[in-house]
């Protein structure tokens, strides 16, 4: 028997109840935001049921949402995967914009560990409890955090953007 969203669904807001909300598909893979404080109990009890067996960890990320209000600036977006009915799921989780942060997942899923390191290393995003939350790409010295939406498009002081270098005009010669 297939693995169906209702089920999933009714499983997780028996246990979850309204810490777990927003149930929808998109782009056929069933998804469904999370309260932080209760993502670890989530993941676990997605793993370890019987019936859903979300055993893999496909990949973790974050995202930034600088015109949200401030309890949902950030995202934490979790896929997991049960290979036994080929079921994929989703799970969004916002956190607060002055103070990112939620508790890891390292405990659950070893492959969390280079992920959520790439989340903070782009985003500044905490991992409560990590046990080596340190940059892995960007240089140790940065003091910024290079995917979050906090600084203009383009430079407005280059002067090799400038129209006139390309032969378009604002006014008309």
């Amino acid at each position: 028997m297939a693995l169906e969203n209702t089920l999933i669904q009714e499983k997780l807001v028996q246990t979850f109840s309204n810490d777990v909300f927003n149930f929808h598909e998109e782009r056929d893979i069933f998804t469904l935001e999370a309260s932080a404080d209760k993502i670890t109990a989530l993941i676990l009890f997605l793993k370890n049921d019987a019936d859903l067996r979300f055993h893999f960890l496909t990949d973790l990320c974050g995202i930034h949402y600088p015109d949200n209000e401030s309890e949902r600036q950030f995202a934490i977006v979790y896929h997991l995967h049960n290979w036994y009915d080929n079921k994929r799921i989703r799970i969004k989780v916002y956190l607060n914009g002055e103070k990112p942060e939620i508790k890891t997942i390292t405990n659950i899923f070893l492959s969390s560990n280079w992920m959520e390191r790439e989340t903070y290393d782009f985003f500044g995003i905490n991992f409560i409890g990590h046990p080596q939350l340190k940059r892995i790409l960007n240089m140790d010295e940065m003091v910024s955090f290079p995917m979050r939406k906090e600084f203009p498009m383009e430079d407005s002081g280059r002067t090799d953007k400038d129209d006139r270098f390309f032969g378009r005009t604002t006014t008309n010669c």
